[in-house]
């Protein structure tokens, strides 16, 4: 038996890929081991999209490269970025594009049996669906349902990586998640780039995928991921009535990025805030407990304050729940790259601005689950403590450590600005119960026992 360390970096498909290369390593001998000192083989899935994780990610390079172990990059960095990787590590002994994960075992080999600088990039993906996976959490299958993206977003070093979008067949994809039910997943993750562009590219949409995943029989939730607005707009009707099925999480994350129509357009995103307030609005009435989650770049290049100020009004117009908010970072390979850059102070005022805005919607927003008595999955344990997820995935913490693989009414005693406390009220078997009320963000595990989760005020 050989044995592997592994490091894991950036979003949902990038932890799916990584979850295939495992088992493919598995199926080769590998297995995994937590100290790098004792492997035979290092692999870091890596992530590009930000410079600060990329900087990240060359810093735990360059601790790993004294222990003389033939070091792996996977993930997007290496096409992203290789010159980063060289810089720390000249001597790498393989680099692989997220097009290449079948790859994997062919390239462990040539690496253990001393072979350096190999390079394999590929430029259609595998169909990943059809691939074995050794799940992180067996409770949750990450369901990739495309690859790459249709647009040509002027700040995206993803694209780089990915590639156009590539939408893997429904069939496989159903019986993928079909097995996973039937293997004890609790939550399906639909996950891709964009997740509103499935099916564009092969004459069909999300909605008949959803309504595929949702008709397997079984317990289960399902998460969708990302989608950007125009997709959204387009197929708001269908949507809606997908998100009527009791199975999927009502929850819907729309990357708005900037509420000014200036910077958009030089972001090459091709909607307007409206079509973002249009569908917050659509599905707030549809599903009054919405979770909605968005993202937003503060400091794009050319954005002056009265740019600035739309976005934040237009924070204060949809108030919501969730607010990913990035400081614009250059990527090389990218127009944006190009661009002229804003004071830094600056970027930094307007983050923190923004930052408190969203704290203070967050928590006003939140302030209505407590007392509340609501029913939650869960399927993660952090310690002595089980995660659940609300009907709008809303995170739950409770203290204690047996319920992870059950449902159950949660009553919600503590919130922060991202998730809650609570204290189990009636336990249930897996998914099933009911709430009373209505019910969702997400945090890293555990909440801290502290008054920050039942402030009087607002935070500052």
């Amino acid at each position: 038996m050989r044995l592997l360390y592994v490091e894991n970096y950036g979003c949902a498909a990038n932890k799916a890929d990584l979850e295939i290369m495992l088992a493919l390593l598995a199926r080769n001998g590998y297995s995994r081991c937590h100290d790098p000192a004792r492997a035979d083989l290092i692999l870091v899935n890596s992530c590009g999209v930000k410079g600060q994780t990329e900087e990240r990610i060359k810093y735990r390079l360059a601790r790993l490269r004294p222990l003389g172990k033939p070091i792996i990059i996977s993930g997007c960095l290496p096409r992203i970025n290789l010159a980063a990787i060289v810089s720390v590590l000249p001597e790498f002994a393989a680099v692989l594009d997220p097009l290449s994960v079948d790859g994997i075992a062919e390239i462990a080999a040539r690496a253990e049996a001393g072979e350096r600088n190999i390079v394999r990039f590929s430029n259609r993906p595998p169909l990943k669906p059809t691939l074995p996976k050794s799940r992180l959490n067996e409770r949750i299958e990450i369901l990739q349902i495309s690859e790459g993206c249709a647009l040509n977003c002027s700040y995206c070093s993803t694209k780089l990586a990915r590639g156009d979008l590539f939408s893997y067949p429904p069939e496989e994809l159903i019986e993928r998640a079909r097995r996973a039910v039937e293997g004890g997943a609790m939550e399906i993750w639909i996950t891709a780039q964009d997740t509103g562009a499935y099916g564009i590219d092969i004459g069909l949409s999300l909605i008949d995928l959803l309504e595929g995943i949702t008709s397997i029989p079984g317990d289960f939730k399902v998460r969708v991921g990302m989608m950007n607005p125009m997709y959204a707009r387009a197929m708001l009707d269908g949507l809606l009535r997908a998100y009527g099925d009791p199975k999927v999480y009502k929850f819907i994350h729309i990357p708005v990025q900037s509420g000014s129509a200036k910077v958009l357009k030089s972001m090459r995103r091709p909607y307007s805030s409206s079509d973002f307030t249009e569908v917050v609005r659509a599905f707030r009435e549809s599903h009054p407990d919405i979770t909605v989650a968005t993202d937003v770049i503060v400091g794009f290049p050319g954005e002056e304050e009265e740019d600035f100020e739309e976005t934040m009004d237009l924070m204060v117009e949809t108030r919501p729940d969730i607010v990913n908010i990035s400081k614009f970072t250059p990527r090389p390979g990218t127009e944006a790259y190009r661009m002229g850059r804003i004071d830094s102070r600056i970027v930094g005022y307007r983050s923190r601005l923004l930052t408190k805005l969203c704290r203070d919607i967050s928590y006003s927003n939140n302030l209505r689950y407590l007392g509340r008595e609501l029913r939650a999955t869960f399927a993660e344990g952090c310690g002595k403590q089980s995660v659940g997820r609300l009907e709008n995935y809303r995170k739950v913490i409770v203290d204690r450590s047996d319920l992870v693989g059950s449902s159950g009414l949660v009553r919600i005693e503590g919130i922060g600005p991202k998730g809650f406390r609570g204290s189990l009220v009636l336990e249930r078997g897996p998914l099933e119960g009911s709430s009373r009320g209505d019910g969702g963000p997400a945090l890293k595990c555990p909440i801290p026992r502290s008054s920050s989760l039942s402030f009087p005020h607002p935070p500052s």
